[in-house]
């Protein structure tokens, strides 16, 4: 049976890689690519759209889709937790749309931030550096954002992490109590520390994305696993059993969280962080 595939923001650097990826992967056809003059009802011969725009764009492709019983993969960053909640609300019990938004489509991202969640209880003094290229157009990264958010999860019954000096600006922004610090480099793609500290120890969980290739794999499970989707799933760990303990179920309702998205996701060279939700440059503006 072959699924058909609309995407929008198919002319930036991750509309590119997926519509390369979706053309020459037996299962799916590419029945639609949308750009920033194309208008949101071309979408509508597909069963799945992939939303690889901007921050500023994604709500309006997202909820035109569903409001039309689509089902959509979301690659793009800046998905708050409130946005995300209101969404959830909204196609609650709905079995005909279901929405995926993935903040890193890289396996070795999504590794790193489950390793980062169950570090955190050991260790009271967490930071964040993320980096990505010049022209990534949100910070922190969706990436960035579901870490802070899943160590604050697993903090819950701990308290806050200590970070002090949290009121001058140069401490960065505290996501779920965690410091994040980023970087807009020309010559970087994205790159993530988590740096733990202890008594008399620091351990640094660190993931460098070296090309778009690292996305690859990511797209292709996301992409099967919207196919059947229903109410709100964030995260590739919520679609993947990452061997670290029970694989989080998707949720429908306010308790799926996010960070953002579409690192990738993103709006870089890479996805979602999302974005996703990191990297996806897309420079697609649509218009509803």
């Amino acid at each position: 049976m072959t699924t058909r595939v609309a995407i929008v923001g198919v002319t930036g650097t991750m509309g590119r890689l997926v519509s390369g990826l979706v053309e020459q992967t037996d299962g799916y056809e590419l029945v639609a690519g949308l750009d920033s003059r194309s208008e949101l009802s071309e979408m509508l011969g597909a069963e799945v759209v992939i939303d690889l725009t901007l921050p500023r764009v994604s709500q309006s492709v997202v909820d035109f889709a569903v409001d039309h019983g689509l089902r959509v993969l979301v690659g793009t960053s800046g998905w708050s937790q409130g946005r995300i909640d209101t969404l959830a609300h909204r196609i609650a019990g709905r079995e005909d749309t279901g929405v995926i938004i993935i903040p890193n489509f890289s396996i070795g991202s999504v590794i790193a931030t489950a390793l980062s969640a169950m570090v955190a209880r050991f260790y009271d003094s967490i930071e964040i550096v993320e980096a990505h290229q010049a022209g990534k157009v949100d910070s922190p990264s969706g990436t960035a954002v579901r870490t802070a958010e899943l160590i604050g999860r697993a903090r819950a019954d701990i308290g806050p992490v200590a970070a002090p000096h949290t009121d001058q600006r140069a401490r960065g922004q505290q996501v779920s109590s965690v410091p994040v610090h980023s970087l807009r480099l020309e010559g970087m793609l994205a790159r993530q520390d988590v740096i733990f500290g202890g008594a008399g120890e620091t351990l640094t969980i660190s993931h460098n994305t070296l090309s778009a290739a690292a996305y690859e794999r990511g797209i292709l499970l996301a992409l099967a696993a919207a196919r059947t989707a229903t109410g709100v799933t964030v995260g590739l760990d919520q679609i993947i059993d990452l061997g670290l303990g029970e694989r989080g179920a998707p949720s429908s309702g306010p308790a799926a969280t996010e960070p953002a998205p579409t690192d990738p996701a993103a709006t870089g060279p890479a996805p979602t962080d999302p974005a996703p939700t990191d990297p996806a440059a897309t420079g697609a503006e649509v218009r509803a």
